[in-house]
């Protein structure tokens, strides 16, 4: 069985990337025959070949990355992780070009060259921004604490080919000057994107404080087996439906699922007392109303990446109307956090990657 299921990833896999190559390779060509029509430049051979490694760059290195990952693999898809956003951005602008000649005389060469410009800054902005670490600290009350916690939540933090052990020490090293009481890890913490190993992750075992994790989609991907092994030995509680209590606070991990409703059967399993304060951890900003019904004080989440590049953030907010920050059903709170690290290209624009510092008061 297991042997069937590995096989059936690695066919779903393969027909991902066969599909994403032929579209990427469209969208490219589209690409280098809109600038080299407005920047007057012949579409030879030279742009062809070019045109296709840039469209092949980044199924070759996902392929690459997962058979035999090294620095130099790991660069290379960093590199095309990037051209994804550059490209997007620049088929945004092409578009905008289209649509305004169509309305107005446009002139072709200093179109071009604008818009060379404006793709380099707004990807040099993107990359940029993408590796900064904002400290977000909120105060949250809740009733019956017995005291006062100092809780920090990391999400999405999503360890692979772009950020791997070196990011991670980083998280720590932030996370312990911090001095929080307990640590909450909301899913996402591998990408998928390369092979895990034990040493990526061994800075975890530099916090001393209770370390609860709870798996993201990511981990799906990536194969909960294989998670497990790697993670394994550390300083780190995997919450998988199930209830723990931390210094009088029910801590309650889900892991997340395909399964419709999947929060609520959990949560309906569980033995939650709610004269009690509890905290949920829950990778997706979804069914406040269970947790709420099921009596929980605060859910954290994350999955959302407050769309991590504008303007996906309005089509995300379709998806996940709570993209980002501190809400409040019925009394019952949630916070998004927008993600400690990125997923795809190495970019943000209109979001950052955050540490979340929570002070949780007593109400009393």
């Amino acid at each position: 069985l297991g042997g069937f299921k590995k096989m059936r990833r690695i066919l779903q896999y393969a027909l991902f990337i066969s599909l994403f190559s032929v579209g990427f390779l469209i969208l490219n060509y589209y690409l280098f025959y809109g600038m080299s029509f407005l920047l007057g430049l012949p579409m030879d051979t030279f742009m062809y070949a070019v045109m296709i490694v840039a469209a092949l760059s980044y199924p070759l290195a996902t392929v690459v990355e997962r058979t035999s990952s090294n620095k130099y693999t790991r660069i290379f898809y960093t590199a095309a992780s990037a051209w994804m956003g550059i490209s997007f951005y620049l088929l945004i602008l092409l578009l905008a070009y289209l649509i305004i000649s169509w309305i107005v005389p446009v002139p072709r060469e200093s179109t071009g060259i604008l818009i060379a410009i404006l793709v380099t800054l707004i990807s040099a902005y993107s990359i940029y921004n993408s590796y900064k670490l904002e400290l977000v600290e909120l105060e949250i009350p809740i009733k019956g604490l017995k005291e006062d916690l100092k809780v920090v939540q990391l999400s999405d933090i999503h360890i692979g080919s772009v950020r791997n052990s070196g990011y991670m020490e980083r998280i720590v090293g932030e996370t312990i000057k911090l001095n929080p009481d307990v640590v909450f890890i909301t899913g996402d913490m591998v990408d998928g994107s390369a092979r895990l190993h034990k040493h990526t992750f061994k800075a975890i075992n530099r916090l001393k404080m209770p370390v609860f994790f709870v798996t993201g989609n990511h981990e799906t991907y990536e194969g909960m087996d294989e998670v497990f092994r790697v993670l394994e030995g550390s300083n780190l509680k995997i919450l998988s439906g199930e209830v723990i209590d931390f210094k009088g606070v029910q801590v309650v991990g889900v892991n997340y699922s395909f399964e419709r409703n999947h929060l609520q059967n959990t949560l309906n399993q569980l033995k939650i007392e709610k004269e009690k304060p509890s905290i949920l951890l829950y990778h997706l900003p979804q069914e406040l109303e269970s947790t709420h019904a099921a009596g929980i004080d605060l859910q954290l989440s994350g999955h959302t990446h407050n769309g991590q590049m504008i303007p996906f953030n309005y089509l995300v907010k379709l998806m996940f109307p709570y993209i980002r920050g501190l809400y409040d059903y019925k009394g019952t709170k949630l916070y998004v956090s927008q993600g400690t690290g990125t997923w795809g290209p190495p970019m943000r624009l209109g979001s950052r990657c955050e540490i979340t510092l929570i002070n949780l008061k007593s109400s009393n």
